[in-house]
């Protein structure tokens, strides 16, 4: 990323779009049955990248969404790059997305493993083409579709391993903050910036405003992925990337 991006989200269960509060799955706020029509309204606006969940999929492990997502990139992907993650937990997975045009995969569960999955990934198809989502509770990087359980890893550790099999770019989420507009954590975007000062960072979670967008710029982050606040009114994707030009 060469200049700072926002990345509107697009996250999906049972084919809708929706945002989840804390990554929980029992506080969800759907917005539109249509997700490959939310796709063409957000690159309408300007959007020149898309985040797409598999939020179901994340939470089985395995891609539920593969086919409208397929739609969704065939739509936009010629206006929008599009980077696809939630499921993805081998190699075969990820290149499909590849070969169905996503611009880039996003690892988490299976980057915070023992596979190496990530080194694997930017072997074949570069590190380019490949996001670790460090997504952060209590100063654990947790997977398993953020859900209680025993996988989850010490941020700074997660960072120096991710970094030696060639990880550069990062998306760091302050689960706590997530869907909740509470502003983004700038604290853990500096710890992760000063853990990895030549990775591209990507702030997640909390995002509410313009003002928000240039303090996680500030600090160095290379983009911002945004949700409930371009649902919800509160942002526009139009006068944000007019004040980040």
């Amino acid at each position: 990323m060469a200049t700072f991006e926002l990345l509107p989200a697009i996250d999906l269960r049972a084919g809708r779009v929706v945002r989840l509060r804390e990554g929980d799955f029992e506080r969800e706020t759907a917005y539109s049955d249509d997700p490959v029509a939310t796709a063409l309204d957000l690159v309408g606006q300007g959007s020149r990248w898309l985040h797409v969940v598999d939020l179901d999929g994340a939470r089985a492990g395995a891609p539920a969404h593969e086919p409208v997502i397929a739609r969704l990139i065939a739509v936009v992907g010629t206006s929008a790059r599009v980077e696809v993650g939630g499921g993805i937990r081998d190699a075969a997975v990820a290149r499909r997305y590849i070969e169905l045009g996503a611009a880039r995969v996003v690892l988490g569960t299976a980057a915070l493993g023992s596979s190496r999955l990530a080194a694997k990934l930017i072997a074949e198809h570069g590190a380019g083409r490949m996001v670790v989502a460090l997504d952060i509770r209590g100063g654990q990087a947790v997977g398993n579709a953020w859900q209680a359980g025993d996988d989850a890893t010490g941020l700074d550790p997660a960072v120096r391993r991710l970094l030696a099999e060639g990880v550069i770019t990062f998306e760091v989420t302050a689960i706590d903050r997530d869907g909740a507009l509470a502003g983004p954590d700038l604290g853990l975007l500096a710890r992760v910036r000063s853990l990895a000062p030549e990775a591209s960072v990507i702030a997640s979670g909390g995002i509410r405003s313009i003002d928000d967008l240039l303090a996680v710029r500030e600090l160095g982050c290379a983009g911002a992925i945004i949700g409930r606040a371009i649902y919800e009114g509160g942002l526009s994707i139009s006068e944000a990337m007019t004040a980040l030009a």
